[in-house]
């Protein structure tokens, strides 16, 4: 295994790890009972349960939703594995690291709990960004590093 693989692949241990544990420490440890805790003047933690994909798209009681996201969450792992495999470059091998390990924490929540468990809050006002996690988050900022690595590639490419 190439170096830059071994790179994303930790970069998703670390994601995967401190998903889960954030998770079922606020679970276990903090919200028993489920409430709001101010944080911040901005900030919340929340206890939510999002049983479709990001910021609640595709929401669903059928059990039959969380079996479809997780194999598509993993074909797309799968897929992702394939490409950081020939990634050259380090931050392209962190950013497909940080989405392999979002989207297993996701996968791993839609397996023991039939939904993904979100419980950060942000906040302006009375408008609420929809709750989320570390593992979307991770995804997240995975998806910007590589959409801006394309964008500046070709802006280099084109100056060549």
């Amino acid at each position: 295994m190439d170096r830059l693989m071994r790179l994303g692949l930790i970069t998703a241990l670390i994601v995967l790890i401190l998903d889960q544990t954030s998770k079922w420490y606020l679970l276990v440890s903090i919200m028993q009972p489920p409430r709001v805790i101010p944080v911040l003047p901005f900030f919340n933690l929340v206890s939510g349960w999002n049983r479709g994909v990001s910021f609640g798209m595709f929401d669903s009681d059928s059990p039959y939703v969380s079996w479809i996201l997780s194999a598509l969450a993993l074909a797309i792992v799968i897929f992702l594995i394939n490409w950081l495999r020939k990634s050259d470059r380090r931050h392209v091998s962190i950013a497909i690291g940080l989405i392999i390990g979002g989207a297993i924490g996701n996968v791993v929540d839609r397996t023991v709990h039939g939904a993904v468990f979100d419980f950060l809050d942000v906040f302006i006002g009375r408008y609420h960004w929809p709750a989320f996690n570390i593992a979307d988050s991770g995804i997240t900022v995975g998806a910007v590093i590589l959409v801006l690595d394309s964008v500046f590639a070709k802006a280099e490419n084109s100056k060549e």
